[in-house]
């Protein structure tokens, strides 16, 4: 990056992630530029802070030297960044593109090689924890990129991350995000039968919980859902149930093409799929459990 100083950043994607992140920078002293949306919430919040607001990524890579992608997924990549309007169009010389989505890491490579040949470097730097962590600025990264590249945005992912693993070269970090988002939502869909299940063959979901909270099969994941689950709620898990449909795609398609035979993580989206084609697309993950619950017959409170 030419600047010897903090580097000038650009944010697209305003999404609750994206607004943590952008809150975070701003609080840290980077001068950021973000892109507005249909939706001007998030861009408005973070004019009000103080980044400034362009019209699309074209102009957001134009006024950055670092630029940071937060977009569901690879088709929003590609169109942000190698479309006629995008990242590429405005780009400086030596400009770093760091995609914090969690995309498809084929996608990834082709994108990287397209940066590299218009004279940028690359970091995929998907993040973990909720939105919460994001406005904390307590998120965690995992980094695929060179060490001369992960050097110069060091400073930038520390202002919105509490620990930032440096996993391998360009594409490891989105291939190690798809394996912890599968076991995270493998929890997820064992968290979701369980429930259902105990309510099959009248159990109390409170000693479920009581039991597994006490023992080894605990987990964060396990507390947030079923703490919430327990009680009637469904949300204790800040993530939605299409998004996980979508990470779960990915990584199926990933270890297909090893070949891996990935008999769980096929199982894993099909509960997912299953959630989403039953209406629960928009929802939280921890509706899985009233997903089950419909498939099962259940009249539990959770989700009925």
């Amino acid at each position: 990056m030419a600047s010897a100083e903090a580097p000038t950043v650009g944010l697209i994607g305003l999404g609750m992630m994206g607004q943590g992140i952008g809150i975070n920078l701003l609080r840290r002293g980077f001068r950021l530029t973000v892109s507005a949306h249909r939706d001007r919430t998030g861009a408005d919040r973070l004019m009000d802070a103080g980044a400034a607001v362009v019209d699309g990524p074209r102009a957001v890579s134009a006024a950055s030297e670092v630029v940071i992608l937060c977009v569901p997924g690879s088709p929003q990549v590609e169109r942000i960044v190698l479309g006629p309007d995008g990242v590429l169009a405005g780009c400086r010389a030596g400009f770093v593109l760091v995609d914090c989505s969690t995309s498809e890491p084929g996608s990834t490579i082709r994108v990287a090689e397209a940066v590299a040949t218009a004279g940028g470097r690359f970091a995929d730097a998907p993040l973990a924890r909720t939105p919460a962590e994001a406005e904390a600025g307590r998120l965690n990264t995992m980094v695929g990129a060179d060490a001369d590249t992960l050097a110069a945005i060091r400073p930038v992912l520390e202002a919105f991350c509490e620990n930032i693993f440096h996993v391998g070269p360009v594409g490891s970090g989105h291939k190690l995000k798809l394996v912890n988002n599968f076991l995270a939502m493998g929890q997820a869909a064992l968290i979701a039968e369980a429930f259902v299940a105990c309510d099959a063959v009248g159990v109390s979901a409170d000693k479920l919980f009581e039991v597994v909270s006490a023992g080894g099969a605990n987990s964060g994941i396990f507390r947030m859902i079923a703490g919430a689950a327990k009680d009637g709620g469904l949300d204790g898990m800040r993530f939605g149930i299409a998004n996980a449909a979508k990470d779960l795609g990915y990584y199926t398609r990933m270890t297909d093409a090893v070949p891996l035979t990935g008999n769980l993580g096929h199982a894993v989206r099909h509960a997912l799929v299953e959630a989403r084609n039953l209406g629960f697309g928009d929802a939280l993950v921890g509706h899985l459990i009233a997903a089950q619950a419909r498939v099962n017959g259940s009249v539990m409170p959770a989700g009925s």
